[in-house]
């Protein structure tokens, strides 16, 4: 047999054999190992953060809710403040940010009528609401459209509304946002910041047992 053919042959089937190995490896062994990894060291986190309440699962910690109605603490809009925004719902694939500049008159336009009504929604008796009070975040989406978080002042901003709509104490409710502020990650990273999807979940328990 011809020398090239035999030396060919060879080299494919050293070839087949590499592609055989490295297939295992890295296809199989390794996402296994991962996995296991994984599901050994954040449990939680490898199964999507859920987070449960009455036993069953509500939502994932990291992934923001909308449909709140006005008893509870609002998040972040999810419109971007606009019709055009790229997530309106809070749907997994639509994510993504409007992509306006600062100056964008329709953006400017989407700020106004957001700061509008959070002013009007969270100002109750003896407790008006000042335009100059409203967080950004409570009038912008975040990068992702999809953020599970708001800032400790717009939660606070809310806190009377809350408590008047439930029948409870100011100081009660203020409480509670104050229990579930979580400070930045190792100290350093980030900005402090509160889960509306566990706040609301503490407050229906405070709301149910008082």
């Amino acid at each position: 047999m011809n020398n090239s053919v035999v030396n060919t042959g060879r080299l494919l089937g050293a070839g087949l054999r590499a592609l055989l190995a490295l297939t295992l490896l890295t296809g199989v062994l390794y996402p296994l190992a991962v996995t296991g990894a994984a599901q050994a060291l954040f449990d939680n986190e490898a199964n999507g953060s859920e987070t449960r309440a009455g036993g069953k699962v509500v939502g994932s910690s990291l992934i923001g809710q909308q449909g709140y109605g006005l008893d509870h603490f609002q998040p972040r809009p999810a419109r971007g403040l606009g019709e055009n925004s790229v997530n309106t719902q809070y749907e997994l694939i639509l994510s993504g940010a409007t992509n306006r500049s600062a100056d964008d008159p329709e953006l400017l336009r989407w700020v106004q009528e957001a700061k509008a009504r959070v002013v009007e929604e969270n100002s109750v008796p003896g407790h008006p609401v000042r335009a100059s009070q409203v967080p950004a975040d409570a009038v912008t989406s975040s990068g992702s459209g999809l953020d599970p978080h708001i800032s400790p002042a717009y939660a606070r901003l809310q806190v009377h509304r809350v408590a008047a709509r439930n029948g409870l104490p100011v100081a009660r409710v203020e409480q509670l946002v104050e229990d579930h502020v979580e400070g930045r990650t190792l100290g350093f990273l980030g900005e402090p910041r509160v889960n509306v999807l566990t706040l609301n979940i503490a407050l229906g328990d405070l709301v149910r047992h008082g």
